[in-house]
């Protein structure tokens, strides 16, 4: 495992760690840490980090990781409910929140912190340096060699080894309790459908995830991955690039990000080269799926890749830090179809798979040489798929989670008695076997003269243009479909610049009329591409509006996965909805923000109401 600080990469060595898990472990238990209770870890991915959670373990207790940027509110629900009397946090910023909140949550006892700048004169019982915690650990472990080594021999494959929070889209967070058993058959079973070993891996994704821990984690213990941790969030680009990861994984919005990058730098390039550039990419979007998947590819076509090879694809993905990617995937949500074949295009083996926390991520993956913008792939080993009557997506795995902790009303809800999991997808098994997500059970709805309405899918074309960061597509029950947009303020910054553009902020950028005509543009397109598939040409965009402010995490609009909170985002906004189905041509509105210092404020904006143009039925397939 390694680690940057300060610009230098470190090796943690595997003997390094052992000692070091040894060390936390007899620290940890002579504090008080008992078999079966639960651990609170909270911080970036670290190696101590990593250490700590297998200290918990090797004692039998329950390590469960936070979200590093969950306000200090967030933690009080997971920490209560789980009875946390221990908290590892990384630094000033971690322990501030728990400290902020250790009076709603008086059981919080002891609070071990890595990192000590800035804590050097806080005296707040219970709160000591990781390094003391080792050196007393180390003490005690040279007295007592076979201590911790008993604690693991008692483990069981049926113990449960982590509790991972949901998003809670709908409402609070549940948690999802695993076993090792569960972790690590996945984490096997998605090793051997890829046959992965000794992988070069980028940790940046946050460790609260149920992902980060199967990819940096479970996966490091199973397939002795090279774990590589960034020195932070700001400097993950650079770290890609000099690390060159054989195994890439990435939820859709960091790869729209990374194309967001691209496009935005080929605008800035001369006429010339973006010429060049487009022209090959037409190149590129035809012959580099078809090369990957082992298809026969006319000799002319050939030359042409080549030649994009060496002029375009090549350098593209060594800037990007994928010039070694042996294998790359995407889950968490839907991908867009254009985003997705844009990065097997250009010849990055990018793949999707289909899990969740509840299954231990490893339900479905694409084979080499099968690989399909609209499929999720094919159950991987011991994984049963069935559909239900309403056409939701059922799963059997041995990754199932064990329960939702203190709460068997939801467990019940979605484990049948037959073992079947109710993944809340929409769904269907194809010709091939490969299964084909919709969208949310939940989500998928009808306009009001019956033709189906998928939210996401639409949402996914329209965030594949580099200027559309988020977006929020409605019309469940209506008679039309409407969408409200976020700009991605720096695409659009820097496409307001280039035509001498001038902007005060996000507010004012976003109330542009240039920026309006624009987006006008991005929808008309999808709406276009909707016009060619008779299922959802219905569904096409008639009214939309660009919202004031970005979806935020810390207003309860996205999930700490950055998912859109869609019904509290239609309840929030529900001024806006109620403008978009009526003839108004604008809508005032003031929303209460927060921001990230702590202080909440407002953000108020007479937002514009746009018509989009609408396409005939099939005129697009034509």
């Amino acid at each position: 495992m390694r680690e940057k600080e300060y610009g230098i990469w470190q090796t943690v060595t595997w003997a390094e760690m052992a000692d070091l898990v040894m060390h936390l472990a007899a620290g940890l238990q002579a504090d008080g840490l008992r078999r079966g209770e639960h651990m609170v870890v909270v911080g970036s991915n670290r190696p101590r980090l990593y250490a700590t959670m297998l200290a918990i373990q090797a004692l039998g207790a329950v390590p469960v990781p936070l979200y590093q940027d969950a306000s200090a509110a967030e933690c009080v629900f997971p920490i209560n409910i789980a009875e946390v009397r221990f908290a590892f946090a990384e630094d000033q910023e971690q322990v501030d929140k728990l400290l902020e909140i250790r009076p709603q949550c008086p059981q919080l006892q002891n609070i071990y912190f890595d990192d000590p700048r800035g804590l050097r004169h806080y005296s707040e019982p219970g709160l000591q340096a990781m390094d003391d915690l080792v050196r007393r650990g180390a003490e005690i472990a040279q007295a007592n060699p076979g201590l911790v080594a008993g604690e693991i021999a008692q483990g069981r494959g049926a113990d449960v080894a982590g509790m991972f929070f949901t998003s809670g889209t709908t409402g609070q967070p549940k948690g999802v309790v695993h076993t090792h058993h569960s972790l690590m058959d996945r984490a096997y079973a998605g090793a051997e459908f890829d046959k992965l070993a000794n992988e070069e891996v980028l940790a940046y994704m946050p460790p609260a995830w149920v992902g980060q821990n199967m990819f940096s984690y479970a996966q490091w213990l199973t397939c002795a991955h090279v774990v590589n941790c960034p020195e932070s969030a700001d400097t993950v680009l650079i770290d890609l690039k000099e690390i060159g990861p054989t195994f890439y994984f990435a939820p859709p919005r960091v790869f729209e990000a990374l194309l967001t990058s691209v496009m935005i730098r080929m605008e800035d390039a001369g006429a010339l080269k973006r010429q060049a550039f487009h022209k090959l990419m037409e190149v590129a979007r035809r012959v580099g799926p078809a090369l990957l998947d082992g298809k026969r590819v006319g000799a002319w076509d050939r030359v042409q890749y080549a030649i994009g090879e060496l002029l375009v694809y090549g350098p593209l993905r060594n800037n990007l830090g994928m010039s070694r990617v042996r294998v790359a995937y995407t889950a968490g949500e839907a991908i867009g179809p254009d985003l997705f074949t844009f990065y097997r295009a250009i010849g990055v083996n990018l793949k999707q798979l289909y899990g969740s926390t509840e299954t231990a991520v490893f339900v479905c993956m694409q084979p080499d040489n099968q690989v399909h913008a609209d499929t999720v792939g094919v159950p991987c080993r011991d994984v049963q798929i069935e559909v239900s009557d309403t056409g939701e997506v059922l799963v059997r795995s041995p990754g199932l989670l064990k329960e939702y902790y203190k709460n068997p009303q939801a467990t019940a809800e979605v484990r049948t008695a037959q073992g079947w999991y109710r993944t809340g997808d929409a769904g269907f098994l194809d010709a091939q076997g490969h299964l084909k997500i919709i969208d949310r059970a939940k989500d998928v709805g009808r306009l009001a003269d019956g033709t189906m309405f998928a939210p996401k899918y639409i949402e996914n074309k329209l965030k594949f243009f580099q200027y559309i960061k988020e977006a929020v597509a409605i019309g469940n029950g209506r008679d039309k479909a409407c969408a409200m947009i976020n700009i991605d303020f720096e695409a659009v910054g820097n496409w307001a610049e280039r035509r001498n553009l001038p902007y005060a902020g996000y507010t004012d950028l976003a109330q542009k009329p240039e920026v309006y005509r624009l987006m006008q543009e991005c929808v008309e397109k999808v709406n276009a591409d909707l016009a060619g598939d008779e299922r959802l040409s219905g569904s096409q965009i008639h009214r939309f509006l660009v919202l004031h402010k970005e979806l935020d995490a810390d207003d309860g609009e996205l999930t700490r996965t950055n998912k859109v909170r869609r019904g509290f985002v239609a309840e929030k906004y529900a001024v806006l909805v109620d403008a978009l189905y009526s003839q108004k041509a604008e809508q005032y509105i003031e929303t209460q923000v927060r921001f990230e210092d702590g202080r909440s404020g407002s953000v108020n904006a007479t937002l514009k109401i746009e018509d989009a143009r609408i396409f005939p039925a099939m005129k697009a397939a034509a």
